[in-house]
C-alpha cells in the first residue's frame, strides 16, 4: 500500500508525533488501511480506477472482463484519533458463460463494496515527540527496537446492499453460476446478500530505517450473515525518493465460497502536499477463478486542519508574546534615555 504518510515518514522520527501530516496521508493505492486517521478537520478523497480479468476452472473456463470505480472517503473529526470514512466499488461487467457448447455473455453493473464505519486511534507510539539530538546525526537516525512498536487501530461498521437483484453477493462475482437455474426449478432459492452486514479491521502501522513502513489488517467480514469471510493484509512501503514510494502486498481471504491468496505491488508520486498520483498491478494464485487487475488512482485531500492547544500552551504563548513587547518597550525607553544623556552633555 502506498501512502503518503509513508512519504513523510522519511524524516520519522523528529517530526511525527500526531495523526495529521504536512502530507496527505492516503489508503492508496493497496487494499490495507493504515493505522492513523487522517486528523482532524481533513477532509479526503481517495478514487480509482481498475481493469480485471478473471477465468474460472471450475466453470469451463467461463470468463470475466469488468470496470471498476473505487471511492473512499475519509473525513477526521472531534479528535486526531477518530475518523469516519466511506468505501465503495462499483462494476460494470462482461460475463461470458461457457459451461455449455454454446457461449452466453451477460453485461452486468453492481456495487461490490458498500461500508460506512468509524475508526478508531487505540494505541499511538508516537505521541510523545522525541527530542532532536542537536549534537549527533547518528543519533537521530540509528535504528531502535521501539520504532518496531506498531499503532493500532480499530474500524468497525457496516456493509449496507441497496440492490435486491445485487449480482455479486457476498462479493461473488461468479454467482451466477454458483446456484444455475436448475436449482431453482428444484425449489432451491438462489442465495441473497442480506441488506446489512457488519465489519471490522484491526489494523497495526510499524516503521523502521526511516524510509519504512509495514501495515497489517486483520479483518472479519460480512458478520451476521451465513457467509461471513475473514482475511489478512500485509503491506510493506518503501520510501526510496521524498517524492516516490513503491509497495508489496500480500492479502489471503478465507470463506465459504472464495478462498484466496493475492500478491499486489506498485508505485505513488506525491503530486503536492494535498495530491497523490499512483498506480498497481496484482495477481492471485488461485484458479477457481485466477485474476489480474490494474489500477490507476489519485487521492486529494481539503485541509481545515487547526494545531490543538492546550490551555498551557495558550498562557505560555500569551506570556512570549508580552514578554516580547516588555523587551521591545525597554529597548525603546533605552534608547530615548541614551538619546536624552547625549543631549545634556552638548549642552
Amino acid at each position: 500500500m502506498l501512502r503518503g504518510l509513508g512519504l513523510f515518514f522519511l524524516f520519522l522520527p523528529s517530526v511525527i508525533h500526531a495523526q495529521y501530516t504536512d502530507q496527505i496521508n492516503s489508503n492508496r493505492p493497496g487494499a490495507s488501511i493504515g493505522a492513523f486517521a487522517v486528523g482532524k478537520g481533513i477532509v479526503q478523497f481517495e478514487g480509482g480506477f481498475e481493469y480485471r480479468k478473471f477465468k474460472h476452472q471450475a466453470y469451463n473456463n467461463s470468463t470475466l472482463e469488468g470496470s471498476i470505480a473505487f471511492l473512499s472517503v475519509r473525513w477526521g473529526f472531534l479528535s486526531e484519533r477518530l475518523e469516519l470514512t466511506y468505501q465503495g466499488a462499483f462494476m460494470f461487467d462482461k460475463l461470458t458463460n461457457k459451461i455449455s457448447s454454446q457461449d452466453f455473455v451477460f453485461k452486468r453493473k453492481g456495487f461490490l463494496q458498500n461500508f460506512l464505519g468509524i475508526k478508531y486511534l487505540i494505541y499511538d507510539p508516537f505521541k510523545k515527540e522525541e527530542k532532536i539530538n542537536m549534537y549527533s546525526w547518528k543519533a537521530n537516525n540509528v535504528f531502535k527496537i521501539k520504532h518496531l512498536i506498531p499503532a493500532v487501530s480499530l474500524t468497525a461498521g457496516a456493509n449496507f446492499i441497496f440492490d435486491q437483484n445485487h449480482p455479486y453477493p457476498y462479493g461473488d462475482v461468479f454467482d451466477l453460476f454458483y446456484r444455475p437455474i436448475f436449482y431453482q426449478n428444484l425449489g432451491i432459492p438462489t442465495e441473497k446478500e442480506p441488506f446489512l452486514s457488519l465489519r471490522g479491521v484491526l489494523a497495526t502501522q510499524s516503521h523502521f530505517l526511516d524510509r519504512w513502513v509495514f501495515v497489517t489488517n486483520f479483518i472479519y467480514d460480512r458478520y451476521l450473515t451465513e457467509q461471513a469471510a475473514r482475511s489478512y493484509i500485509l503491506t510493506l512501503t518503501h520510501t526510496f525518493h521524498p517524492l516516490w514510494s513503491v509497495y508489496l502486498e500480500n492479502e489471503g481471504i478465507n470463506s465459504e465460497r472464495y478462498k484466496d491468496i493475492i500478491f499486489r505491488t506498485g508505485a505513488a508520486y506525491l503530486f503536492s502536499n494535498n495530491i497523490q498520483i499512483e498506480s498497481s498491478i496484482g495477481v492471485n494464485t488461485n484458479t477457481k477463478p485466477s485474476s489480474l487487475f490494474v489500477n490507476l488512482g489519485v487521492s486529494y485531500r481539503l485541509n481545515f486542519h487547526k494545531d490543538f492547544k492546550s490551555a498551557a500552551e495558550i498562557e505560555y504563548e500569551e506570556s512570549m508574546k508580552e514578554e516580547k513587547q516588555l523587551k521591545k518597550t525597554m529597548k525603546k525607553n533605552n534608547k530615548a534615555e541614551k538619546k536624552r544623556a547625549r543631549k545634556a552633555k552638548r549642552n
